[in-house]
C-alpha cells in the first residue's frame, strides 16, 4: 500500500508522490484564487495514476467539458476507495454526489456539510459547497457553512471573501464590508474579497470609491480566469454607468477589459460573453445602446452557436434577450424550446424551483422583441428579481431584471405600479441617479407635481460622482 502524505490543509493523501500532492495543492490555490490554470490538477494523475484524491478532483474538473471522461476518472477513484484515507473518501463522496447525472442538490449539500464537519480546514471543499448554494439560491446555507468552519480558519487566505459574499447576498452590507476588508488585509490579491467589497460599495452608491479601489486592484488580475477577470471589470463598468460617468468610459471598459479578453489564447469565450451581455443589457435599459454601435449584433452572432446554450440559466436568459433584440428569432425559439424540454425532464422538486427561471427567460425573450405586454404577463404584478437567485446570479446581476420590469411597466401605462416599486427601491439606494430618472418619468406620466423634484434630484446625483 502507498504511503500517506499531507496536503496543504494537513489532511492525509494516499500517495508516494510529492509531485502529485504539489499538483493537488496548486489546484486548490487555483480554485480559491479564481486562477486560469486549474488544469494543473491533470498533472497530479500523471505523477500518480492511482491516487484517489487526484482522480476525484480530475473528475470534478472535467465534469462540464467532458462528462464521459470525468465519469471514467470517478470510477477509477471508486475502484481504489478501499485503500483511500478517510479524507479522500469524504471528498469522493461529496464530489460524486455533486456531479451525478441525476443530482439531488440537498444530498450534495449534506455530503459537503458532513465533509466540512470532519475536515474544516478544507477551504476548496467549502468553495464547492458555496457554489452549490449559489445555484440553489440559498445564501443562508452558504453563510452557515462558512461560519461552521471559520473558527478553524481565522487567519487563512480566502475565508473572509467567502464570508463576505454570503453576508452581502443576505443584505448584511456592513458585516460584509468588514469581512471583505479583513480578507484584503490578509491577502491584497484575493480577488473574491476585492469583488465582495466592490459589491458593497456599489450597492451603497459609493461609485467613485469602488472604481478607484478596483482599478488599483486590477494590476493583480492578469492570472484570473476569464470569468473573474471580466466579471471584476463588469463591476467597474457598472459603477461608472450607475454613477453617470461619460458613456465613453463604459465603452472603453467593454472594448479593452471585457471583449479584449477573447484575444488571449486560453480565454473561455462563454465566460466573457456572460459579462459582456450583462453590461450591454444595462446599457440597453438606459437607452444608450446606440453609443455601442453594432457590438450587440457582433456578440449575438456568436450566441447563435448552440454549443453555448444550456451552460447556465443566467447565461441562457441573457442570450434569449440578445437573440430577440437582434432579430435572431428562430434561434431564440430553439433555445427557449430547449429550456422548456430540459425542465420537463427534471425531478419534480427541481422542476418547481426552476419554473421562475423559465418564466424570466420567456419574459426577457418577449422584452427583446419589444413585446412588453406579453413579457409583463409572464412576470406578473408581484415580480421580484431577487427571488430568482436559482438562475445562478447575484443580487447585482439580478438587479437589471428589476430594471427591465420597471421599464416595461412605464412603457405599458402602468405608471402607478411602477412608482410604487421604484419608490421602495430608492429607499434602499437613494444615491442611484437612474432610479430617480425612472421615478421622474412615472410621475410625469401621471401629471404629478413630484416629477420636478425627482428630476432635480436625479440631476444632482448625475453630477455627484464623475462629472
Amino acid at each position: 500500500m502507498e504511503e500517506v502524505k499531507l496536503d496543504r490543509w494537513g489532511y492525509e493523501v494516499r500517495t508516494s508522490s510529492d509531485a502529485c500532492v504539489s499538483a493537488i495543492n496548486s489546484y486548490h490555490h487555483q480554485v480559491l484564487s479564481y486562477g486560469r490554470e486549474r488544469y494543473v490538477i491533470l498533472k497530479a494523475t500523471e505523477h500518480d495514476p492511482n491516487c484517489v484524491l487526484a482522480k476525484t478532483f480530475v473528475a470534478h474538473f472535467l465534469c462540464c467539458a467532458d462528462p464521459s471522461l470525468a465519469r471514467s476518472h470517478l470510477q477509477a477513484a471508486e475502484a481504489r476507495l478501499g485503500e483511500a484515507t478517510q479524507y479522500e473518501k469524504a471528498v469522493f463522496e461529496s464530489i460524486n454526489s455533486l456531479i451525478s447525472a441525476d443530482r439531488d442538490d440537498d444530498v450534495a449539500l449534506a455530503s459537503h456539510s458532513k465533509l466540512l464537519k470532519h475536515f474544516p480546514r478544507d477551504l476548496a471543499s467549502l468553495k464547492r459547497a458555496q457554489v452549490l448554494c449559489f445555484y440553489m439560491g440559498r445564501p443562508d446555507l452558504s453563510l452557515d457553512l462558512v461560519q461552521q468552519v471559520l473558527p478553524k480558519n481565522e487567519d487563512e487566505d480566502y475565508i473572509y471573501g467567502m464570508l463576505a459574499f454570503a453576508l452581502l447576498e443576505l443584505g448584511r452590507m456592513g458585516d460584509a464590508e468588514k469581512a471583505a476588508r479583513r480578507g484584503f488585509e490578509i491577502n491584497e490579491e484575493d480577488s473574491w474579497a476585492q469583488h465582495a467589497l466592490c459589491h458593497v460599495l456599489q450597492y451603497e452608491c459609493r461609485f467613485k470609491e469602488a472604481v478607484e479601489f478596483m482599478e488599483e486592484c486590477s494590476k493583480s488580475w492578469s492570472n484570473l480566469s476569464s470569468f473573474m477577470y471580466t466579471h471584476n471589470w463588469w463591476h467597474v463598468s457598472l459603477c461608472y454607468l450607475e454613477g453617470n460617468s461619460p458613456m465613453r468610459k463604459v465603452l472603453e471598459i467593454y472594448d479593452h477589459c471585457i471583449w479584449k479578453e477573447l484575444e488571449r489564447s486560453n480565454a473561455v469565450p462563454a465566460e466573457v460573453y456572460l459579462n459582456a451581455l450583462g453590461l450591454l443589457l444595462r446599457v440597453y435599459v438606459r437607452g444608450e445602446l446606440d453609443f455601442f454601435g453594432d457590438r450587440l449584433k457582433i456578440l449575438a452572432d456568436h450566441l447563435t452557436d448552440p454549443s453555448l446554450w444550456y451552460l447556465e440559466w443566467h447565461f441562457d436568459i441573457l442570450i434569449l434577450w440578445a437573440l430577440a433584440a437582434t432579430g435572431e428569432i428562430d434561434k431564440g425559439e430553439d433555445l427557449l424550446k430547449g429550456l422548456k424540454s430540459r425542465i420537463s425532464k427534471m425531478r419534480e422538486k427541481k422542476r418547481q424551483v426552476k419554473q421562475k427561471g423559465l418564466l424570466l427567460a420567456g419574459a426577457l425573450y418577449e422584452f427583446g422583441k419589444g413585446k412588453y405586454k406579453e413579457a409583463l404577463e409572464l412576470l406578473g404584478p408581484d415580480f421580484d428579481a431577487y427571488k430568482c437567485k436559482v438562475i445562478g446570479a447575484s443580487d447585482e446581476q439580478l438587479d437589471v431584471f428589476n430594471e427591465v420590469w420597471y421599464i416595461m411597466m412605464l412603457n405599458t401605462g402602468q405608471a402607478t405600479k411602477a412608482i410604487e416599486v421604484i419608490e421602495k427601491k430608492i429607499k434602499d439606494r437613494e444615491g442611484a441617479p437612474f432610479m430617480w430618472r425612472l421615478l421622474e418619468r412615472g410621475y410625469s406620466q401621471l401629471g404629478r407635481a413630484e416629477a420636478t423634484a425627482a428630476g432635480e434630484k436625479a440631476k444632482r446625483l448625475e453630477a455627484a460622482y464623475f462629472r
